[in-house]
C-alpha cells in the first residue's frame, strides 16, 4: 500500500507540473546572440520547454557489424581524394568602401537583411547581414561578400534605385507564395522572403514585414491554425506585451512588436512572428478568424 500511494503522489506531482507548462505562453523579444552572426531568423531556426517541438532527428541505426573495415591503402586514399576546389574571390569585406558595397547594402535591405541606409561603408552591420544571408542558404558564413555570395543575391534581388541607393525606399521582390496558401483563408508567412502575406482564395489581400525566433528560439515551420486571439496579450513567460496576438502553435503567436519596430532585424523573438506595422497588424487581427490557416515555410 505504501508503495502505490508513493507512485500515485508522484504521477499527481507530474501532472500538475504540466499543466503549469502549458498554461505559460508567449514569447517577448530577445537580443540576438553574437554567436549566430546575423539578425535574427528564421528558424534555422532549441525553443522554451514548454513549447519545444516534439520532432527530433532519427539516431543513426547501429551497425550489425561490430568488426572495423579494414583500412584503405595509402595508394587508394591518395587515388580517391578529389582535387581541392579553388576558393572563390573576395570581392568585399570589412573596411570596404564604395558604389558596390552601396549596392550590397541595398540590396540585402530588398530580402530583409539590411535595415538601415545604404553608406558605401562595409561595417559590422554589413558583416552580420552578409554573415545571416550566408548562413540562411548554406553558404559558407564568413560575413565577407565573396563572388559565389554575391552571384546568389543577385539572382534574388533587382538592381537598386536611385531611391533605394538613397535609403528613402525598399523595393522588395514578391513573396513567392507556398502551394498550401492558395486555398481557403490563410496567413501566408515566409522565412526567405521575412513576410507575412494574407491570402484569401489564392488572392493576396495584405503583406508585411515580420521577423521570427533566432537559432536558439526558432519559429516552427509546417501548418497550423489560429486557435486563440488576444487583443492585448501579455506574455505570461517575458512579461512583454503581445498586441493583437493571434497563437497558433503553443505559446508562439503573430503579434505586433514595438522591439521590432524600433530595432528592425537588429533583435529577434522568442519563436513568434514578429509584425512592425501596427496599422497592418491591427487591420488583419480584424479580418482572421479562429481555424484559419498560418503556413510557415521557407
Amino acid at each position: 500500500m505504501r508503495r502505490n500511494h508513493h507512485t500515485t503522489v508522484i504521477a499527481k506531482t507530474l501532472a500538475a507540473t504540466a499543466v503549469v507548462a502549458v498554461a505559460a505562453v508567449g514569447c517577448g523579444p530577445q537580443t540576438v546572440k553574437p554567436a549566430s552572426g546575423a539578425p535574427a531568423a528564421p528558424g534555422s531556426p532549441s525553443a522554451p520547454a514548454a513549447f519545444a517541438s516534439a520532432s527530433h532527428s532519427p539516431s543513426a541505426s547501429a551497425s550489425t557489424d561490430d568488426k572495423p573495415a579494414a583500412a584503405p591503402s595509402a595508394s587508394a586514399a591518395t587515388a580517391a581524394k578529389p582535387a581541392a576546389k579553388p576558393a572563390p574571390k573576395v570581392l568585399m569585406a570589412n573596411g570596404s568602401k564604395g558604389a558596390q558595397v552601396k549596392e550590397l547594402q541595398a540590396r540585402l535591405a530588398q530580402i530583409g537583411w539590411f535595415d538601415d541606409t545604404p553608406t558605401g561603408t562595409y561595417g559590422a552591420a554589413t558583416t552580420a547581414a552578409v554573415k545571416g544571408f550566408q548562413g540562411k542558404r548554406g553558404l559558407p558564413a564568413t560575413g565577407k561578400t565573396d563572388s559565389v555570395t554575391w552571384d546568389r543575391l543577385l539572382g534574388m534581388t533587382t538592381k537598386p534605385t536611385a531611391q533605394e541607393l538613397a535609403g528613402r525606399a525598399v523595393n522588395k521582390p514578391a513573396a513567392k507564395l507556398d502551394p498550401r496558401c492558395m486555398t481557403g483563408r490563410a496567413m501566408c508567412i515566409s522565412k526567405t522572403s521575412r513576410s507575412l502575406s494574407w491570402v484569401v482564395d489564392g488572392k493576396v489581400q495584405s503583406t508585411m514585414d515580420v521577423r521570427f525566433g533566432s537559432q536558439y528560439t526558432p519559429t516552427r515551420e509546417g501548418v497550423f491554425k489560429v486557435f486563440e486571439k488576444s487583443r492585448n496579450h501579455v506574455s505570461t513567460i517575458y512579461h512583454t506585451a503581445m498586441p493583437y496576438a493571434m497563437f497558433f502553435s503553443g505559446g508562439q503567436a503573430v503579434h505586433y512588436s514595438s522591439d521590432f519596430a524600433a530595432r528592425g532585424y537588429n533583435g529577434a523573438s522568442h519563436g513568434c512572428v514578429n509584425v512592425r506595422d501596427k496599422a497592418k497588424i491591427a487591420a488583419l487581427f480584424d479580418q482572421v478568424r479562429n481555424g484559419d490557416k498560418v503556413v510557415v515555410y521557407w
